[in-house]
């Protein structure tokens, strides 16, 4: 499929949002680790994430999933409890030393409880030809469904 690049300008994000029966503190409390959506739906405890260093010198979480194998994020911002940013770097699938940018947002629900909204932009960064990253970008747009479900039942599980 070809697509104008007006489509693929707004095909280099994803945005999803969910609404949380918990405080800000406690969704705070699981989007603040980085890599936490990477799971078969169920949050991977913290032993599965290590800290390297970077030749710069910044820290890299690394998560390793058991099967999926490692992914490797970078913090970029913590505004606690209401936004967080992560630098999505090397997977399994891909090794890039910049990869797309997840942001999170926690937002007070006027119904009660929180509001959680995720972006990730940046797709057409991992590579020159757009049907490259828009096969990654599709298995992410999916994917974000399931782990905004996913932290809903752990932040819930928390209160």
């Amino acid at each position: 499929m070809v697509h104008t690049a007006e489509e693929l300008a707004e095909l280099d994000s994803i945005s999803r949002q969910i609404d949380i029966r918990a405080s800000a503190e406690k969704v705070w409390s699981l989007i603040t680790r980085p890599g936490w959506y990477v799971n078969d739906g169920t949050v991977l405890d913290d032993a599965n994430t290590r800290v390297e260093t970077a030749p710069d010198g910044t820290e890299i979480a690394v998560v390793t999933h058991p099967t999926m194998g490692e992914f490797r994020f970078r913090t970029v911002q913590l505004d606690e409890p209401r936004y967080a940013a992560f630098r999505w770097l090397g997977t399994p699938f891909r090794d890039v030393t910049e990869g797309t940018l997840v942001e999170f947002w926690i937002k007070d629900n006027p119904a009660g409880g929180v509001t959680l909204e995720v972006l990730e932009s940046g797709f057409s960064t991992l590579s020159e030809d757009p049907a490259v990253w828009l096969k990654e970008r599709e298995g992410n747009d999916n994917g974000w469904a399931m782990e905004l479900e996913v932290a809903k039942t752990y932040a819930e599980a928390l209160a």
